[in-house]
């Protein structure tokens, strides 16, 4: 047991729970030992989930709630990620665990940045020490993700999209093909999207559940909560179904909660929409959309914002033909996710601001997460190309120790900073992160001024830059192809 822990990135914890009561008679074979290891980090979630749900007399002021609130959320689905790995021995692969794992793994940190943003006093962090952090990161080490075998891919699109979802992409939203029809003059089901959701929280089948959005701006927050899943959002296009809201971290949200459509349930897919924060550059973080669904795919939607304008928060994503607006860490969070044919617009930010695109949160490098930009196009919005030489734009900063963030055969303007990539604060992750560039053009892809840190690579090989495709990075081919989006599987 002392041994096979020593192995582990945080032996004490291992040692400390895996040494003594049933588990320390129980392994024979390492093979059960990483099993209970998973075990024991789901025992711990939920032992801490028990001890975070007693504090809530400790927590007084409306900030303070508001972080603690997020965590009881957040540890939920932690708990939900752990069983279901759990479950999934010899039903899922590794990758698919991998994921899970990683989302745990996320959510733990997510629930500890809320206090920090809401500037929640120190001694009330204390409160939610445990180690359960710590045990997934030990979890996620004895299950490291092997090579993929390859992927398959039908009529341009990966295998996980079924038939009829490719049918309904491929058409014309109309009344008749959706479940259910939200128009605000009242020729629909419902007005607000919001009361969709609702009604669709009440169903009892399990499959494909369309929501047709008829063109107009709808002023609302919506939340697709973990248990709903399998909905498909369509609009009429770009620019004409519209939801909106203006919440933000200054205004006493955390960034988990400032967006203004969230969605956690698996399979969600997006078409034809526009997801807007209109905060404003001066209010700090404020999310349009935030994705932690698994396999989750946006086809022909915009995203619209400045800070933290698209949150691909945890799990396996999709974004093809998309347009994304923003300022500062635009494109952030800690989801294996890639963006194939998609338009991104830097913004004009605030007064002496750098634009950074990205801002990848992985924190162990054995997360199989990235943020994967491919054949894309990135070039000034109408309001920095009036201001753009007084601006710096970077690729992206290291939000977190082990930040991943791959760009292959993009178009990059002239307003691409020729060092590419910026500094989070000092020296921090600049050995730890992996950034890559490969065969991308236009006068701001040249790699000769580029950053020197130890992280950062000029991709040359294409079997090297070919490990971040749809293909091979998010085992596209195992669930894109059932809903019908059109993507590129390899180079």
């Amino acid at each position: 047991m002392k041994s096979w822990c020593s192995h582990t990135p945080n032996p004490a914890p291992c040692e400390q729970f895996m040494s003594h009561g049933p588990y320390s008679s129980s392994q024979k074979r390492e093979s059960e030992f990483h099993k209970m290891a998973i075990q024991i980090a789901l025992e711990r979630a939920l032992h801490a989930q028990s001890h975070i749900r007693s504090l809530e007399d400790k927590f007084q002021n409306k900030l303070e709630k508001v972080a603690w609130e997020d965590c009881l959320v957040l540890y939920e689905i932690t708990i939900l990620q752990l069983n279901r790995t759990m479950d999934g021995s010899g039903r899922f692969t590794q990758d698919d665990i991998q994921t899970w794992l990683s989302a745990a793994l996320t959510n733990l940190e997510t629930c500890r940045t809320g206090f920090v943003e809401l500037g929640v006093q120190k001694n009330m962090l204390s409160l939610l020490s445990n180690n359960v952090y710590e045990l997934i990161v030990n979890a996620l080490a004895l299950n490291k993700l092997k090579p993929s075998s390859g992927q398959k891919y039908n009529s341009g699109l990966p295998n996980w999209v079924s038939g009829g979802d490719r049918n309904l992409l491929h058409s014309s939203p109309s009344d008749s093909q959706a479940n259910i029809v939200v128009a605000q003059d009242g020729s629909g089901d419902f007005r607000t999207i919001k009361e969709a959701i609702k009604a669709a929280s009440n169903r009892k089948e399990s499959g494909r559940l369309v929501i047709y959005v008829k063109a107009g701006i709808y002023n609302e927050n919506v939340e697709i909560g973990h248990s709903l899943k399998n909905i498909m959002l369509v609009g009429d296009g770009i620019g004409k179904s519209i939801v909106t809201s203006s919440k933000s971290v200054s205004q006493g949200y955390t960034t988990f909660r400032s967006a203004t459509f969230g969605v956690m349930g698996d399979g969600f897919i997006a078409q034809g929409m526009t997801f807007r924060n209109t905060a404003g550059p001066s209010n700090e973080q404020a999310v349009a959309l935030r994705s932690g669904s698994h396999n989750s795919v946006f086809y022909r939607c915009s995203f619209e914002g400045y800070q933290d304008t698209l949150y691909v928060y945890t799990q396996r994503q999709f974004y093809r033909e998309c347009d994304i607006y923003g300022t500062v860490d635009f494109i952030f969070g800690n989801a294996a996710v890639v963006l194939q044919n998609c338009t991104i617009y830097p913004r004009r930010p605030l007064n002496e601001q750098n634009i950074t695109i990205t801002a990848h949160g992985r924190t162990s490098p054995d997360q199989n997460t990235g943020i994967v930009i491919h054949n894309c196009t990135i070039i000034a919005s109408s309001e920095l190309k009036k201001v753009q030489s007084s601006v710096k734009t970077y690729l992206g900063r290291p939000w977190k120790k082990y930040s991943r963030t791959v760009y292959l055969e993009t178009f990059l303007d002239s307003l691409i900073d020729p060092s590419g990539w910026s500094r989070w604060i000092g020296h921090f992750a600049l050995k730890n992160l992996y950034y890559g560039e490969y065969r991308n053009t236009g006068p701001g892809s040249s790699t000769s001024n580029r950053v020197k840190w130890h992280g950062y690579h000029a991709l040359t090989d294409p079997s090297k830059a070919s490990e971040f495709t749809v293909e091979n990075f998010i085992s596209g081919e195992s669930w894109i192809p059932s809903t019908g989006v059109p993507f590129n599987p390899g180079l």
